[in-house]
């Protein structure tokens, strides 16, 4: 039977038109791809005009999960109607202008646009590595959810402790972790479309350009701290 009309069972619960597994998988690249835009016109708002640059300690934080849990539970809601790229775009333009506080203090560095542009290469090979691992990858890995969801929780609350704690070592460390962590997620997120679980792009995309967002933060984090030259 043609590929394109043959439908797809790998053995743990995934059973998908092969047509329709690549239309989600192409629609999801596309939108991904889409979603930077909005990104990186928020992260230049953000610098830009500087809006960003009161949001510390609990208020930053307040801000940031209250926005970014909201945007996310919206998406959710309207995944399935035409405003749901809309709202994706939105919360895209919502994590640039959050990221541009970092943004802005790496680019206080004498060699700040070489360490923007190596953390956003290092994002890109990550990407395209586990894409081609995804592709090429026969085994199920749907166990890993439980695990990458626990090692995410707790960078997230390493994260939330360490924003009043303001230690450098414990920014390293919870940086480093969420690179595995969310390097890992990428990985079983790309999976998960190839193998025909995951049939909205709009969701695909959600959580592939979060798994993306959080890997580059972390390595330009990791770079300012260890690699920033002071003028």
């Amino acid at each position: 039977m043609s590929d394109h009309v043959q439908s797809i069972d790998r053995g743990y619960g995934y059973s998908v038109d092969a047509q329709q597994r690549n239309k989600v998988l192409r629609n999801t690249y596309w939108l991904l791809a889409l979603s930077l835009i909005p990104t990186v016109l928020g992260a230049w708002l953000g610098v830009a005009t500087g809006i960003t640059r009161s949001m510390t300690g609990g208020l930053g934080l307040i801000v940031f999960l209250g926005g970014a849990f909201g945007f996310i539970f919206a998406i959710e809601k309207t995944k399935n109607s035409a405003a749901g790229v809309p709202v994706l775009l939105g919360f895209t333009f919502f994590m640039g202008l959050m990221l541009s506080r970092m943004i802005a203090m790496v680019l206080g560095f004498k060699n700040g646009p070489d360490l923007i542009m190596t953390a956003f290469g290092g994002t890109a090979g990550v990407f395209f590595v586990m894409a081609s691992l995804s592709s090429v990858i026969k085994r199920d890995l749907s166990g890993m959810g439980k695990w990458l969801f626990v090692g995410a929780l707790a960078i997230m609350v390493g994260g939330i402790i360490n924003v009043f704690v303001g230690s450098t070592a414990g920014m390293m460390a919870i940086s480093v972790a969420a690179i595995g962590v969310f390097s890992a997620y990428m990985l079983y997120d790309l999976k998960r479309i190839v193998d025909g679980g995951e049939t909205n792009y709009i969701s695909a995309t959600l959580a592939l350009y979060l798994d993306i967002i959080n890997v580059f933060q972390s390595l330009l984090a990791l770079l300012g701290i260890m690699g920033g030259e002071r003028d």
